[in-house]
């Protein structure tokens, strides 16, 4: 994958995904994954620590806002812009 950032996401997306997930690419909705919202808090909270930027979303907006893992990359993509 030529994104960096999108293969990073994803490798933390895979160590939470069920076992029957499949390939997991940006297009996959984050529903079909198995994902619990404590998984995606800590996949959250990773990306966090590793970019040093704060994304901030209680679980629940997580879960109305990002609906792929796309979505995921251009929230954090977004945030690590604006941190220059």
């Amino acid at each position: 994958m030529s994104d960096p950032l999108a293969a990073e996401t994803i490798e933390l997306i895979k160590a939470h995904a069920g076992p029957d997930a499949g390939e997991i690419t940006t297009e996959t909705e984050l529903d079909t994954l198995g994902i619990h919202s404590l998984e995606l808090t800590e996949i959250i909270f990773d990306l966090e620590e590793r970019h040093a930027i704060e994304i901030e979303m209680n679980t629940v907006d997580a879960w109305n806002n990002l609906k792929t893992i796309g979505d995921i990359v251009a929230a954090v993509r977004t945030l690590i812009d604006k941190k220059g």
